[in-house]
């Protein structure tokens, strides 16, 4: 049951991906909800911790360790962990660095009974989204949740949006490639066919298949597209670096790689992310 409700969640776009994920966290008790992770080893309370996260509908899993916790599949849906630190766990911080660099996806909120200043600092440095000191109330702990699953939402809907533009991205024969890499600069259909030495009836006819596929519904759209799929493109990175080193002209690059050079330099700088 659950891995069909995966499969159709993955086959959905981007956009019904995003609005049933940030749904379930307004209808908890909905199919494969938001999912609380607990690491401790005190008993009495992953009970008590049990009884306060069901009680609003969530699902809770419990672990002992992280190395239990870092061998669960991923999880497709927002999630967060709650990790409880004690004195007897001397590599707690390395674990949860580690955690942290495998689960990106997966905010942590850190409980300990040690709130000084060394302990929150080292906490914050190691990945924890929330460090909190007991003995705290219920509601600071829900307060906290609340917010690491919506961090999580967001994240997650990222991924999945990244992932629906890659499939599409995948779909373009190497042809509607090169001709998109040249549309988003900017080119006209006629030069776009002069740089592949195709006529420009035959480029219109790759311009309307790649917005087909890409699903983009105007040049804007496919331009932001382009810039998201940028990072992630060896032939983007390569240009980029010719164009960073003012040798843009003269790299040796065919047209194709300067074409997207520029489009990587031109609008690279328009967004948060950067070339690896």
């Amino acid at each position: 049951m659950a891995l069909a409700a995966t499969t159709r969640v993955l086959d959905g776009n981007a956009a019904n991906i995003a609005a049933t994920l940030c749904q379930k966290l307004d209808q908890p008790n909905s199919d494969r909800g938001p999912i609380v992770f607990l690491i401790t080893d005190d008993i009495s309370e992953r009970e008590s911790l049990k009884l306060l996260v069901t009680g609003q509908g969530w699902e809770i899993q419990m672990f002992e360790s992280a190395r239990e916790f870092l061998a669960r599949p991923r999880p497709l849906v927002p999630s967060c962990l709650i990790l409880a630190r004690s004195l007897r766990d001397l590599n707690g911080l390395e674990e949860q660095k580690q955690i942290a660099r495998e689960r990106t996806e997966v905010p942590i909120v850190v409980i300990s009974r040690h709130g000084d200043i060394p302990t929150l600092v080292e906490a914050m440095r190691a990945g924890a989204f929330d460090f909190l000191v007991r003995p705290f109330g219920d509601e600071t702990l829900l307060v906290g949740i609340r917010a690491t699953l919506e961090r999580s939402c967001l994240a997650l809907q990222r991924e999945m949006e990244l992932r629906d533009l890659r499939n599409c991205y995948a779909s373009l024969s190497l042809r509607e490639r090169q001709v998109m890499a040249l549309v988003v600069t900017s080119l006209l259909n006629k030069q776009v066919g002069g740089e592949l030495s195709i006529s420009e009836i035959t480029v219109k006819a790759h311009r309307r298949h790649v917005m087909r596929k890409m699903k983009a519904n105007s040049l804007t759209d496919l331009v932001r597209m382009a810039v998201k799929l940028g990072p992630g493109r060896k032939a983007i990175h390569l240009g980029a670096k010719a164009f960073a080193t003012e040798s843009f002209k003269d790299s040796g690059l065919s047209s194709y790689a300067r074409a997207e050079a520029k489009c990587w330099h031109t609008l690279g700088t328009q967004t948060s992310e950067k070339c690896p």
